[in-house]
């Protein structure tokens, strides 16, 4: 198995736990809206939604393709927000470590007066 991807977001996901993680994401119109599927508009369950999928290849890789772009998404996010925290916490460090709060590098600096 070289081919197989070991960073593959469906890898290990069940088609049950990739629908039900939709569904709760969404909600049955917002994958309603997303995909057009009548599984999904007409009295939408779990169960009669696992039928269908499984028996027709197209609509199954149309779900799993919105499952893999929420997963990206998820990460992406989870990245910016790490970088996010991680700049705030270093911001918050330089103004605690620099006396009286002065920006970092300006200690015993001073301006010249404006002279009027």
């Amino acid at each position: 198995m070289p081919d197989e991807n070991p960073r593959d977001p469906l890898h290990g996901v069940t088609l049950k736990a990739l629908l039900e993680a939709l569904v709760e994401r969404h909600g049955w119109a917002g994958l309603a809206a997303r995909i057009k599927i009548a599984c999904f508009t007409r009295d939408p369950s779990v169960k009669s939604s696992l039928t269908f999928l499984r028996a027709t290849p197209w609509a199954r890789a149309q779900v799993e393709a919105l499952y893999v772009e929420d997963v990206q998404q998820a990460e992406r996010n989870r990245r910016r927000n790490a970088q996010r925290a991680e700049r705030r916490a270093r911001a918050a460090a330089a103004g605690e470590g620099a006396a009286g709060g002065a920006p970092e590098g300006a200690e015993g600096e001073t301006e010249p007066a404006d002279e009027v």
